[in-house]
């Protein structure tokens, strides 16, 4: 995967001054707490930065609109400590660009039974302050993931970092270039597509090159690369006699190492993450990329077959939103079915 850019959650706590002083430092040394255990939890893949104690409606909108300039944000987590009244709400969540997670929890776990009192039930009322901020955020029609439960929970931390993934996803397509090499296959409907429409409901952009532009990319790279890149190939695959070094096919193989080259090239110098092929029109090239879109995806750039653009940006925010967790994302195609009851399974393809 290329090497992401610094990506943050902020954790932005919600309050009032009707208690007073005292109490909004603790509230403040309570989310302190909160937000830093998340950042540890190995359970997230982002840095949760502790972000205000927002207590009226300017410090709410003006959060909400540091967040959206800030590249580096990804979205918010909004707590509500104490009892937050929600038509502070209003004008920020309507200004907010970014994703939002509602964190329904609260600092203590249990409750001090033999203590308890009412500075304490004014401190901790998370279940009050969180009902209000869910009916203004369902009034205003807000999407948003509610996670309930206690924050030092593993099960409380593996959905919160789930819900990081998809904002790393949403970040992704709305800043995906995607490479289409050809057009896709001549008479196939499910390739097709609108690609005003995706960028402007995605985010991600779509530009069409000849092969030619391609072929030309690859004429380039110098033979001691291409030389370099087989040797590679040798030591990382299992290859035929007839590929190797001295074999009557090798330049099959130095073809391939020569096409991944110019494609790898030809793709950084756009900002393209994502990538299209197609079998039908080969102008300029020897043979079909196989190797290359292979290695190139193992790289996490995102790949379609014949054309396929939509599935080439799927793929590649799949590959981001996956970053680090075992397994993988890959292209494949359903070809045909093996529909015995005891044991039913799909036999797919990879297009190259």
């Amino acid at each position: 995967m290329a090497e992401q850019k610094k990506q943050q959650l902020w954790f932005v706590t919600g309050s009032q001054h009707l208690y007073g002083e005292e109490t909004l430092q603790t509230v403040a040394s309570d989310a302190r707490a909160i937000a830093g255990a998340l950042d540890e939890s190995a359970e997230i893949p982002l840095e949760v930065v502790n972000g205000p104690v927002v207590t009226t409606s300017d410090a709410i909108r003006t959060v909400c609109r540091q967040a959206n300039e800030d590249d580096s944000c990804l979205g918010l987590i909004l707590w509500m400590h104490t009892f937050s009244p929600a038509k502070m709400w209003i004008a920020g969540l309507m200004t907010l660009e970014k994703p939002f997670v509602h964190l329904h929890t609260q600092h203590n776990r249990d409750i001090p039974w033999e203590t308890i009192d009412m500075d304490f039930m004014n401190l901790n009322q998370s279940a009050h302050g969180g009902r209000e901020f869910g009916f203004i955020a369902t009034r205003l029609n807000k999407q948003r993931t509610v996670i309930v439960g206690h924050w030092s929970d593993t099960r409380v931390q593996a959905e919160m970092g789930t819900w990081a993934r998809a904002a790393k996803g949403l970040r992704e397509t709305r800043e995906l270039r995607v490479a289409r090499f050809g057009d896709n296959m001549r008479h196939v409907a499910v390739t097709e597509g609108d690609k005003v429409a995706a960028q402007a409901r995605f985010g991600y952009e779509v530009n069409g090159y000849g092969v030619g532009d391609l072929a030309a990319a690859t004429a380039e790279i110098g033979s001691a690369d291409v030389d370099r890149l087989a040797d590679e190939y040798e030591s990382t695959y299992e290859v035929a006699p007839e590929l190797r070094e001295d074999g009557p096919l090798r330049d099959s193989l130095l073809a391939q190492a020569r096409i991944e080259l110019g494609m790898r090239t030809f793709l950084d110098a756009g900002g393209y993450k994502a990538f299209t092929t197609t079998f039908e029109d080969l102008h300029g090239l020897p043979q079909l990329p196989g190797l290359a879109v292979q290695r190139l995806m193992d790289a996490g750039y995102g790949f379609g077959g014949e054309g396929d653009w939509k599935t080439s940006a799927l793929v590649r925010v799949m590959k981001v939103m996956g970053e680090g967790l075992g397994g993988g994302t890959s292209f494949m195609e359903d070809y045909t079915y093996h529909m015995d009851p005891s044991g039913m399974f799909v036999r797919g393809a990879h297009m190259l």
